[in-house]
């Protein structure tokens, strides 16, 4: 395990996708989204995920040069096709145009149809919270995660996203329908770790905390058990009806690797033009300090709101670098320094 500075990991990703042939402009944006997402501690959907996205570009399942194109606007709500174009680049701007229609209606809702994985949800949360902004966004993937009582896949893990604007620090709340994602599983498994709490079952129908056997069972534990079943079915109705866009049978269908096809959803609103900036920020400051006089439990030091423990790693990983596996970071740099036909 290495700390690699943030300036040099953004360059290096720059490089690889544009080696695979993203122009300038769009490798500059994805770089940047990989990098912030790492420097956060999402190492799942940061640089961990560079060399996935790479193989699909060069397989063809992501279109680098197609842009969103508006199928419909209802007043507030628009609906665009991404045309299964670069996932962060569409994801990036469905909330920029959910916020230009926030700001002139209060309330701003793009449905994207037919896009590709937008990797680490939770960014769209932060760039919309960081503008003074609140939002609620959700995507639907492939299959990935048994109904509550099944052992086959038929439910997308469906992440989840809401954020609330604060000056101290916004409260931002970035989850998958299933206990563990797939991307932290994976991440504890290369630190040879257990998970904290058991996260699925083995191939045996045995409930672990070990990622490896849940990775290959693909029998991750829904969040809440029977509820994240639930909820994961409606989020992922929801943004197709929506979008007009595909649910989760239909992605799969689609066949073109994880999210390629999927349905995404972001909701922006205006605290100015409801409650007013200022208490919209005074009252997220009393939701945090409420949170944080807690009685802290039996063994525990520190009660955290969602999303401080990631601007607390933030601001370490800018300062001390990014930890990096070994393999992957060796990984990435190779991609780095060859053009791929």
């Amino acid at each position: 395990m290495q700390r690699i500075n943030f300036d040099v990991m953004k360059a290096t990703v720059k490089k690889a996708f544009m080696n695979v042939g993203l122009s300038e402009k769009k490798a500059e944006v994805c770089a940047q989204i990989h990098t912030e997402s790492s420097c956060d501690g999402i190492y799942s959907h940061g640089l961990n995920r560079v060399s996935r996205f790479v193989d699909y570009v060069k397989k063809g399942w992501v279109d680098i040069q197609a842009e969103p194109t508006q199928v419909k606007s209802l007043g507030v709500i628009e609906i665009y096709d991404g045309n299964q174009g670069v996932g962060i680049t569409n994801a990036l701007f469905a909330v920029e145009r959910a916020t230009e229609v926030a700001r002139k209606n209060g309330i701003g809702i793009v449905a994207l149809r037919n896009t590709t994985h937008w990797m680490r949800g939770g960014t769209y949360g932060w760039k919309t919270a960081e503008k003074g902004l609140a939002a609620i966004c959700w995507t639907n993937t492939e299959s990935c995660m048994p109904a509550w009582g099944a052992k086959n896949t038929r439910l997308g893990n469906n992440p989840f996203v809401m954020a609330v604007p604060r000056e101290k620090g916004p409260l931002v709340l970035d989850m998958a329908m299933s206990q563990y994602a797939y991307g932290k599983l994976q991440v504890t498994r290369l630190k040879g770790d257990r998970l904290p709490f058991p996260g699925g079952y083995d191939k045996e129908g045995n409930l672990t905390d070990e990622p490896g056997p849940i990775e290959q069972s693909m029998r991750i534990l829904p969040t809440g058990y029977w509820k994240g079943s639930g909820m994961a079915i409606l989020l992922d109705a929801m943004a197709a009806l929506l979008s007009a866009g595909n649910p989760t049978n239909e992605i799969d269908n689609v066949g073109r690797g994880s999210c390629t096809g999927a349905s995404q959803i972001f909701i922006v609103f205006d605290p100015a033009q409801l409650g007013g900036r200022d208490f919209s920020n005074r009252m997220a400051d009393s939701v945090a300090d409420y949170v944080k006089t807690s009685e802290l439990a039996e063994g525990q030091k520190e009660v955290y709101y969602p999303g401080e423990r990631e601007m607390k790693t933030r601001n370490e990983n800018r300062v001390q670098g990014i930890p990096v596996d070994d393999g992957v970071w060796a990984e990435v740099l190779a991609l780095s320094k060859s053009v791929i036909a």
